[in-house]
């Protein structure tokens, strides 16, 4: 339960990280053409609830979608956090669902897993779930909306609050420039602008929540009148409809709500401000400007400014701050907006030691550089071209299409503005980009803040302030233990229909495994598909197998830096030919490197597929080797490594793998390399290893999308020819060696308001007989999410974590099982207490209640298994990596099917034995290092970073 951003349709399409384009030439005519909208019917209740259904009848399942008008906007001060607060509360129980509440159902039905976010301005709750579960959920909904309240008891609150703050904690305290929005905001906004505060809330606001408190909220919100219900996929809008009246009908119309004026916000003058960030290891600079609500006319106009200024090597800043003044690897901008105000964001992490002012010295000279320049049309059309794809991967599945009729919903009362969105992006000018530039950004008053190493304050912006930013001292026993298990007292609710059953299932959906094609090109490169018209895309990756294991040991880091090369032009194209070239298709080309493979990986429009496959077999067979765009690349890796360095959850995955690995596998090193190997890497070793290790005779290649086989394998025919076969050596599986007996690992990170926890050892292949069995017998523990014991007990039962789960993964090789989890830093000892008594019970408790809802998970979950083209392509890569048929699936069910108690008990004994695990604490030594020999597995061993 994440807190997101609005998915509005300009935030999902052209907030992309990864600037794509159509065709160029015309694209108003192409995006009229396509159609670029989602088809809907609403209706309102008498009691204000309005309902939006959407049919979608390519898979299966239904999504459903509860979205409340009431983010953090609506609180008051002294009581931030509440709407985030309510995100948490809705999942735990109701008066009729009972404890447990969604989550415990979700388990039951196949559900992809409750979830929900808060933004400033609205909570949404949302999941996808077979279609047979639809009555069951619209009942579920109904009885968080009008028979819950009664269920919130302090007990339930006091624990919730702690799950609440360590969620803060990890995603703000604990984090790298993690206060940065903090900072910004409470200078953007006055004290009485409900964006003053974050949308998690303060440490102390949560703890100072009352049971009055959180129930005058509730009543005043969520009511019929200020919430939305979205329903979008496979079902009888007509039946929907007679259940969403039966459920939702008598619940009473709450007060009047009145809409919230806008509010931009406002600066009398630049606000410099800096703070020491004891997790960076970088200096950061960012300004900010305050701009315009969503749906204002001006917003589109400033999403395509912030886009054209940072997104491509042709853009300004990259070519000031980035070719220039080498001072950074990227910038990042964007305008987000949100209903009452907006602000236009740009930010820079600097390579290490460089002075912000000399950053924000170059931030003038390229805004000074598009002043003189403009944008020009060309620039301006390859922008909007890129609005069809993205669109059509905002819509690709229909939990994103409720999130889209559901935001528009609540900011206008009009879904169908989801078009208007795409019509006044077409029409922007670049008047109107050099305008809103002139109006909200040039010779405007901003907030300038500078995170910083600890004592590095030297690098901040001259004449910057120290920022006020509240750090939780970590205190041994500060919190008071909670048992939110007892079971409220009050008096139900009355309903006129009887709520206390559950509605049964509707009939079985028909559950059908995509039909899989397969060829094989005249080169031996084996391709296998599936076509999916769903949207007119095409999704492709090429995964070619190696990666890091054919790295040498002496200069790690070169497959990952070969990879990145890829893309850096080609022998006929120079970086930003190449770039502009890919964004006139559509398509997205991203060439990376993994532990074992490397894989190319494409999105574009079905109608160019030829022109971007020709793109990509320029790529991989004419590489450039740009030896300045190889310099950039290489600091921009030593950048990364040097973050990692004070980056809690990755120094936890990379001495994981250390831990479990034996040290002449290379899967236990980091793929970037260190400072030292990336140091002596030169361009001849990229070329060296791209002539050994790139051929298709270790290369597989799969393709979802609107295409049939015959058109894939026609254009396919010169890679077939052009991408010559050679032999390539790859190391040769290797299983698990013999455990070693448990111990504690500790990795000190001075005051870290969190302590990340890594669990586990080296155990299977994707390829043995036990491995999706033990992947079966792991549900209940830690692969369940809130039906997990892990969860339940750590989070649900004790407020010591916002997460925990566990997992095996492995390839043709052994890989690790894992328990992950970040900790509130004073329970280190006493977590991981508990998780090795989970462990050791686990066998000897798992019953068949549990084995019954392992086998409704497993089973029914098929429903939504192939509805994204992600989960197509990880179908196809099973396929052709490991010789799986293409009804695997179905064998799988058949596995979970036949599993038996005493076969899940007999698993857990031999793979989840806790005395043969590393136990690897990355948190704060001085107070928690002492304690964690009381874990049993002798003196922990401090390792380096």
């Amino acid at each position: 339960m994440k807190t997101l951003p609005p998915a509005v349709l300009l935030a999902a399409c052209l907030a992309s990280t990864i600037p794509t384009a159509a065709h160029a030439a015309r694209p108003a005519e192409a995006a009229a053409k396509a159609g670029l909208k989602v088809e809907y019917q609403k209706f309102t209740l008498p009691n204000g609830l309005d309902v939006i259904f959407h049919i979608d009848r390519s898979d299966p399942v239904v999504a459903v979608n509860l979205t409340a008008h009431v983010g953090s906007a609506r609180e008051k001060v002294g009581r931030t956090g509440f709407a985030h607060l309510f995100e948490h509360l809705l999942f735990l129980e109701s008066e009729n669902l009972g404890k447990g509440g969604l989550d415990k159902m979700t388990a039951r039905i196949g559900g992809s897993g409750a979830n929900g976010s808060t933004s400033q301005d609205r909570t949404n709750y949302l999941q996808t779930v077979p279609k047979d579960a639809l009555e069951k959920m619209i009942w579920a909904e109904a009885d968080k909306l009008g028979w819950f309240i009664n269920t919130v008891t302090d007990p339930v609150l006091a624990k919730e609050k702690q799950v609440v703050k360590n969620e803060k904690r990890q995603g703000v305290d604990n984090a790298p420039y993690g206060h940065t929005r903090y900072v910004i905001n409470k200078a953007l906004y006055p004290a009485d602008h409900p964006y003053n505060w974050q949308v998690i809330g303060s440490l102390e606001d949560l703890q100072n929540a009352t049971l009055d408190d959180v129930k005058e909220f509730f009543r005043l919100w969520y009511v019929p009148n200020n919430v939305t219900l979205v329903i979008a996929g496979d079902f009888d809008p007509s039946q929907a409809r007679k259940w969403v009246e039966k459920y939702f009908a008598e619940i009473k119309r709450g007060e009047a709500i009145a809409p919230l004026a806008k509010r931009p916000g406002k600066l009398a003058q630049t606000v410099k401000l800096a703070h020491e960030d004891n997790f960076a290891k970088l200096p950061e600079l960012t300004m900010t400007w305050p701009t315009v609500e969503d749906l204002h006319p001006d917003s589109y106009a400033l999403e395509v400014l912030a886009e054209y200024l940072s997104e491509t090597k042709r853009a300004p800043f990259y070519q000031v701050l980035v070719e220039d003044a080498k001072l950074a690897p990227s910038v990042q901008m964007g305008n987000q907006t949100a209903e009452l105000a907006g602000q236009f964001m740009l930010r820079v992490r600097a390579f290490e030691g460089k002075p912000l002012d000399d950053v924000a010295a170059a931030v003038d000279k390229a805004f000074a550089k598009f002043e003189r320049e403009g944008i020009s049309e060309r620039d301006l059309n390859r922008i909007k071209a890129g609005l069809e794809t993205r669109f059509y991967n905002a819509v690709s599945s229909v939990l994103g299409k409720s999130a889209l009729l559901a935001e528009y919903n609540y900011l206008s009362g009009n879904p169908g503005r989801i078009e208007e969105g795409v019509r006044k992006t077409l029409a922007v000018t670049p008047g109107d980009v050099r305008r809103v530039y002139d109006t909200y950004i040039k010779g405007k008053p901003f907030v300038a803040t500078s995170f910083v190493p600890k004592a590095k304050l030297a690098l901040a912006l001259s004449g910057s302030s120290k920022a006020d930013v509240v750090e939780e001292k970590v205190v041994q026993g500060a919190e008071n233990a909670v048992d939110p298990s007892q079971n409220a007292d009050y008096t139900r609710t009355p309903s006129k229909i009887d709520r206390s059953k559950e509605p049964p299932y509707g009939a079985t959906p028909a559950v059908k495994v995509p039909a899989v094609w397969d060829a094989k090109l005249a080169n031996g490169l084996r391709v296998v598909g599936i076509e999916n018209r769903e949207v007119p895309l095409v999704q492709f990756d090429i995964a070619i197998d190696g990666g890091l294991l054919l790295d040498n040991p002496d200069k790690v880091g070169v497959a990952n830096l070969m990879a990145r090369m890829l893309t850096q032009g080609t022998a006929k194209k120079t970086p930003e030919e190449l770039e502009e070239a890919i964004q006139q298709l559509g398509a997205a080309i991203n060439v990376s490197a993994r532990s074992e493979d490397v894989r190319i990986s494409v999105t574009t429009l079905a109608r160019n597929f030829d022109a971007t496959l020709d793109l990509v077999e320029e790529i991989l067979l004419q590489p450039r080797w740009d030896e300045n765009e190889f310099a950039l690349i290489k600091q921009s890796v030593l950048s990364q490594i040097r973050q990692q360095d004070a980056d809690p959850n990755a120094l936890a995955a990379i001495n994981f793998n250390k831990l479990i690995y034996a040290k002449d596998d290379l899967r236990s090193r980091n793929i970037l390399g260190t400072a030292a190997t990336v140091n002596a890497i030169t361009i001849e070793d990229l070329k060296a290893w791209y002539r050994a290790n790139l051929s298709p005779s270790v290369a597989r290649m799969h393709v979802v999308g609107a295409l049939p086989k015959a058109s894939v394998t026609r254009a396919l025919a010169d890679l077939g020819r052009d991408w010559k076969a050679k032999p390539v050596s790859l190391p040769a599986a290797t299983p698990a060696s013999i455990g070693a007996a448990g111990k504690v690992y500790f990795v000190d990170v001075p005051d870290a308001k969190q302590s990340v926890l890594r669990i586990g050892y080296r155990a299977l292949a994707a390829t043995d007989a036990d491995y999706y069995p033990a992947t079966v017998a792991n549900y209940i523990l830690g692969g369940g999410g809130f039906a997990s014991r892990l969860t339940q007990q750590l989070r649900e039962g004790k407020g010591y974590t916002y997460g925990i789960n566990s997992s095996f993964s492995g390839s043709q090789s052994a890989g690790p099982f894992t328990i992950a989890s970040g900790v509130r830093s004073n329970v280190t000892l006493e977590s991981t207490q508990l998780v090795k008594q989970v462990l050791q019970d686990y066998a000897p408790t798992f019953s068949a209640a549990d084995l019954e809802t392992t086998k409704n998970f497993l089973v029914k979950s098929n429903a939504r298994a192939f509805e994204t083209a992600t989960a197509k392509l990880g179908m196809l890569d099973n396929i052709s990596k490991y010789g799986w048929s293409p009804s695997y699936v179905k064998d799988r069910e058949a596995i979970v099917k036949a599993m038996t108690l005493p076969e899940v008990q007999a698993l857990s004994e031999k793979y989840l034995d806790p005395s043969k695990m590393v136990w690897l604490v990355v948190g704060d030594a001085k107070t928690q290092l002492p304690r964690m020999k009381e874990l049993g597995f002798g003196e922990p061993v401090v390792i380096g970073k």
